[in-house]
């Protein structure tokens, strides 16, 4: 694909039900993953039971990352050319969270094709505006690199002048630099998002923002959803002017959740969960410039949530396990998660400010690949064991297997 080139647009695939099983209710933001319960029931309409019954169903947790969303579009493209699992419940946050609007935005409209055409509209809409994921203004000039681009050139940071640029940046705030509160973002959002779609429509949608006040999660789901809340997920305080939504101030939610897990165990009654994950583990070698520290506290503080819920469905899950818990009121959850740490690896944090085209191409390619190796290798679990062993990947101590400081 040349630089030229649109980004891909979906091919139909073979017929797929057009809405997948009904939700039986919504999450209860006032309980934690430690004590889950079986959902309740939902007035959203289902479809008819000869159509998924052959399916198993599947809850879908996406990670923000700015423009690195565009893997998890990768991701979801695949699972619904695929078919053969039946998506439930979608819990996002920022970029993950506008991926679970538009997507539950074009099932509703179109089933499987509608949601795989509205992702590409959404995602050609975004590509080129640098304002999506970054300060309104905050795009200093570059060269126009060929076809066999480096990766660095994505990568903000690496660019000449960048800390300088920055540094002037962080002399002020949205209020100052942006005082109109544009937001190209937003204008994007409400041309692709129905919000009536998300809130009634067959795939049940959780959206996490941050709340400023208390710095805990709020979950909105059902009819609490909105452009505002979506608008609140993704709401970085240093680039876009806070979200107040009932008189609470929002900022992005991957400070408190990305995603949140949680609102899958109270909100579906589906035991399945797959992660698709874009924020690294891991950091090779020792942060040492400005910029390189800034890059990896943001993937350690927007991991931190996640490993904490990982870590309390993993106790539960062994107490289960032991029999030392009535099994009957507790979920015994299955997890699934998606990920190419090494594809994205080039692409540092500051990468997921930039909305070129072709960055966008390349990492809605790895996203395809790494879902249609994960459907080949683990798909046939789903409904039966976990393929994510929570202890090994989230919770073992790697500080062993790495270098000491004067190898690296």
């Amino acid at each position: 694909m040349s630089a030229s080139d649109p980004l891909p647009r979906p091919r139909r695939a073979r017929r797929q039900d057009a809405d997948p099983a009904s939700p039986p209710g919504r999450a209860d933001t006032a309980k934690s993953p430690a004590t889950p319960r079986r959902a309740r029931r939902s007035t959203r309409q289902a479809p008819a039971p000869d159509a998924v019954a052959d399916r198993p169903s599947l809850d879908l947790a996406l990670q923000g990352g700015g423009s690195h969303g565009a893997f998890t579009w990768g991701v979801l493209d695949v699972l619904l050319e695929d078919g053969r699992l039946r998506l439930d419940g979608v819990s996002g946050t920022s970029a993950g969270a506008m991926n679970a609007a538009v997507m539950a935005t074009g099932f509703a409209r179109g089933g499987a094709l509608g949601a795989r055409q509205a992702l590409s509209a959404f995602w050609q809409a975004v590509s080129g505006v640098p304002a999506c994921f970054g300060r309104v203004g905050q795009e200093p000039a570059v060269g126009s690199p060929g076809a066999s681009t480096p990766t660095w050139i994505y990568n903000r940071n690496a660019w000449p002048g960048m800390a300088a640029w920055n540094a002037w940046w962080r002399l002020w705030s949205p209020y100052e630099l942006n005082p109109f509160n544009l937001d190209p973002l937003r204008d994007i959002v409400q041309a692709h998002v129905d919000v009536q779609a998300l809130r009634e429509g067959p795939l049940q949608v959780f959206v996490t923002a941050t709340s400023v006040r208390t710095g805990q999660p709020r979950v909105f789901s059902g009819q609490d959803l909105s452009i505002e809340a979506l608008m609140a997920s993704a709401c970085l305080p240093q680039s876009a002017q806070t979200v107040v939504i009932d008189g609470e101030p929002f900022w992005d939610g991957g400070f408190s959740g990305n995603p949140a897990l949680w609102p899958l165990v109270y909100g579906t009654t589906t035991d399945d969960v797959l992660l698709v994950q874009i924020n690294p583990r891991e950091h090779a070698g020792i942060p040492r410039t400005a910029a390189e520290i800034d890059d990896r506290i943001n993937e350690i503080t927007f991991n931190a949530s996640l490993v904490a819920e990982l870590r309390a469905i993993a106790f539960v899950q062994r107490l289960l396990r032991d029999r030392r818990i009535d099994p009957s009121r507790y979920k015994q959850m299955r997890l699934h998660r998606v990920a190419d740490e090494d594809g994205l690896a080039p692409f540092g944090a500051s990468s997921k400010l930039n909305t070129d085209p072709r960055l966008l191409t390349t990492l809605f390619s790895l996203g395809r690949h790494a879902a249609q190796r994960w459907l080949a290798t683990q798909a046939t679990s789903v409904g039966r064991a976990s393929t994510l062993d929570i202890d090994e990947v989230f919770l073992a101590n790697r500080v062993a297997r790495a270098k000491p400081p004067s190898e690296v």
